[in-house]
């Protein structure tokens, strides 16, 4: 009976959308109608955390964003590209944002004025899209959007040397990084997360349901 009803919802609501979509003066199309039924199929058919915990996963690099301290732009928005990784020791997705900062760039200085912090992570990062033919803006080109703090790694955290052990695996460099200029591990404290990944707006995704999917 529940799965019956549920049938009956699903397909109301495909109805009210054809409806909605179609101008009075038009008459009926049977192959816009299939269009947009397989579209919502597919829409109803997405894993948002599994998607946006792929993105991130893939990812080497995100954009961040920062509330800026330097004086020739304070207070503006600030962007900067930085190295992440989100693996294991044996390369397994953990979804925690791990990352470098050195307070001699945007960032370090950004996040311990204001800790607030946004990174996006894209599928047009790998050239999936392109590949695909679709536009970086285009909101089947998936996306997810993580806001929250940063949290500075301590190194006597019984986390912090297979984190760290983990992300220079991924980035070598990051061992002249820490020597010569400074750097330090930090994570991303979750508060929110965004994932678009199809028409219709993006969808908030819970940082307990982002965190419980295995990839």
């Amino acid at each position: 009976m529940y799965n019956h009803q549920c049938n009956v919802v699903i397909w109301a609501t495909i109805a009210a959308c054809l409806i909605g979509f179609l101008p009075s003066s038009q008459g009926y199309s049977p192959r816009e109608d299939a269009r947009m039924i397989a579209a919502y199929k597919r829409e109803l058919e997405l894993n948002h955390a599994k998607i946006g915990r792929q993105l991130v996963h893939q990812a080497t690099w995100a954009s961040v964003g920062t509330i800026s301290t330097n004086k020739i732009v304070e207070n503006y928005p600030m962007v900067n590209i930085i190295s992440v990784d989100d693996s294991d020791v044996l390369g397994n997705s953990t979804g925690r944002i791990r990352f470098m900062l050195t307070d001699l760039d945007f960032t370090g200085p950004d996040w311990q004025k204001n800790n607030k912090v946004t990174f996006m992570f894209t599928d047009a990062q790998n050239l999936n899209c392109q590949k695909a033919g679709m536009d970086p803006m285009e909101p089947t080109c998936a996306r997810i959007i993580l806001s929250g703090q940063v949290k500075k790694m301590e190194k006597d955290n019984a986390s912090y040397k297979p984190a760290l052990e983990a992300f220079l695996k991924r980035h070598p460099a990051g061992a002249n990084w820490m020597k010569f200029h400074t750097f330090y591990l930090c994570e991303l404290v979750i508060n929110n997360i965004f994932v678009l990944d199809f028409y219709g707006g993006p969808h908030e995704v819970s940082a307990s349901d982002y965190y419980a999917i295995t990839i």
